[in-house]
């Protein structure tokens, strides 16, 4: 675990020895990266914000071989189809989990997260991107709720494109000014904090809302 963190903080200092040894070749990694880490539910451990603003930094790099248009086209094209392989997995894979043959996995809810995703669903995939885990997780749950395909890749172009291009030109104009190359990992843990920072305010929110609720209910 704190290897993987360690490995997160040091991305500076990675990508450009892969560059060195990969060459255009460095494209592919980072694509399949941003693939797997938006489209498996089993790899959300995958570096996703702090990947992209890295890459950007780099690609700023007279010697880099990164052409930073061209990045930012191919990641967003990555995080896009990881966004809509991961909706087709959930919608073929996860309505068998709701066949009653597990207990805790209830068709009811089922249910509820198609209404769910019926009625927050943009706002959810769009918002999803910035938090790390759930966005590996969000499309996947769209497609066992049964949402409008149509509807969520509205959302899953818009937000891929958002993500990839708030992130990679961040790091592209950004990340090589001297306070940033010294403080790198620090960065990268606020670029970390600030992505946890709307599922934390959406849940105060909630909270907020069920206890004006419940007082109104009692007076």
């Amino acid at each position: 675990m704190f290897e993987l963190l360690d490995y997160f903080l040091h991305l500076d200092e990675i990508l450009p020895e892969i560059t060195s040894a990969y060459g255009t070749w460095t494209y592919a990694i980072l694509f399949l990266i941003i693939f797997l880490e938006t489209g498996v539910v089993v790899t959300p451990f995958l570096p996703g914000d702090s990947l992209l603003f890295a890459a950007g930094a780099v690609a700023a790099l007279d010697n880099s071989g990164l052409n930073v248009v061209f990045l930012f086209i191919l990641l967003t094209l990555a995080a896009i189809l990881g966004d809509t392989a991961n909706y087709w997995i959930g919608h073929t894979i996860g309505p068998r989990a709701f066949s009653g043959n597990i207990p805790f996995l209830k068709k009811e809810y089922l249910e509820r997260t198609h209404q769910f995703y019926e009625k927050y669903g943009g706002k959810a995939i769009v918002l999803a991107r910035f938090v790390p885990i759930v966005r590996t997780f969000a499309p996947f749950v769209a497609g066992i709720g049964s949402m409008n395909y149509s509807r969520f890749i509205f959302y899953n172009v818009f937000g891929g494109v958002l993500w990839c291009a708030i992130f990679i030109f961040l790091g592209y104009f950004f990340g090589n000014l001297p306070f940033v190359k010294r403080n790198f990992e620090l960065v990268i843990i606020v670029i970390i904090l600030i992505s946890l920072l709307p599922p934390v305010v959406e849940y105060f929110q909630s909270r907020r809302a069920k206890a004006i609720r419940t007082d109104a209910a009692e007076s």
